[in-house]
């Protein structure tokens, strides 16, 4: 079993610890302090032969251990290992590494790619820009009414082409179908792909709202992926 296959493999047995109501409520009960067993089961109401038993699968899994009190030796405490649930996120995040930048990019640098850079920029200290494949002279209306109902600003008042805007070490986001594909041919891992359909084919506020909301959502998981790997932590 290789490096990766492996890890899969213990990711699935603490997920499978965690599938249970009672393991989960124990890890919550640990979140902020170390408890002993005694403490664990009063709180949960639970039996001494069910708390013995799924201590224990929590114990295999890697997600608590136990230790011996160093007032009282007759007494353990259980402490949560966080490093674990770290773990749970996927591999391709925890290898996530801080971009000097960050660009969107989208088919006519209109709409898509300037809300993304927008949201990006409200939410992380990480620099960002916006470009297009085919970039139109200027951005969508819609664009600058969307983002000023939000409060946003828009980090350019025009438009730019991908070639004048990439530079080494951007962490490329491609948020369009169109320019993710146009882009593959030089395809390399600082890229991501995010399929969020053109608000200007339907041209309304709704349509425009509705790619907002999709790319805060995503700007957001991203984000906190990049704070964490600033942070030097796995993600």
């Amino acid at each position: 079993m290789d490096a990766e296959q492996s890890d899969l493999v213990r990711r699935a047995a603490v997920h499978a610890a965690l599938a249970e109501p009672v393991r989960l409520a124990m890890v919550d009960a640990l979140a902020l302090q170390d408890v002993s067993p005694k403490e664990l089961g009063a709180r949960l109401d639970l039996p001494s032969n069910l708390l013995a038993h799924h201590l224990g699968v929590l114990e295999r899994a890697g997600l608590v251990v136990r230790g011996r009190s160093e007032a009282d030796r007759r007494r353990s405490y259980v402490r949560l290992v966080p490093e674990t649930l770290d773990d749970l996120v996927p591999a391709a995040v925890r290898g996530l590494a801080r971009p000097s930048r960050v660009v969107f990019v989208c088919t006519h640098n209109s709409a898509r790619s300037q809300l993304a850079a927008a949201l990006w920029a409200r939410r992380s200290p990480v620099p960002a820009a916006s470009a297009g494949t085919r970039p139109s002279p200027h951005v969508h209306p819609r664009t600058v009414a969307t983002a000023r109902a939000h409060g946003l600003d828009l980090l350019t008042g025009g438009t730019a082409h991908v070639r004048d805007v990439l530079e080494p070490g951007d962490l490329v986001v491609a948020v369009c179908d169109n320019a993710h594909e146009q882009l593959a041919a030089g395809r390399s891992a600082g890229r991501l792909h995010w399929s969020v359909p053109d608000p200007v084919l339907a041209d309304t506020d709704a349509a425009f709202e509705e790619a907002l909301a999709l790319i805060r959502h995503r700007v957001g998981r991203l984000a906190a992926a990049v704070d964490t790997a600033a942070a030097g932590r796995p993600a």
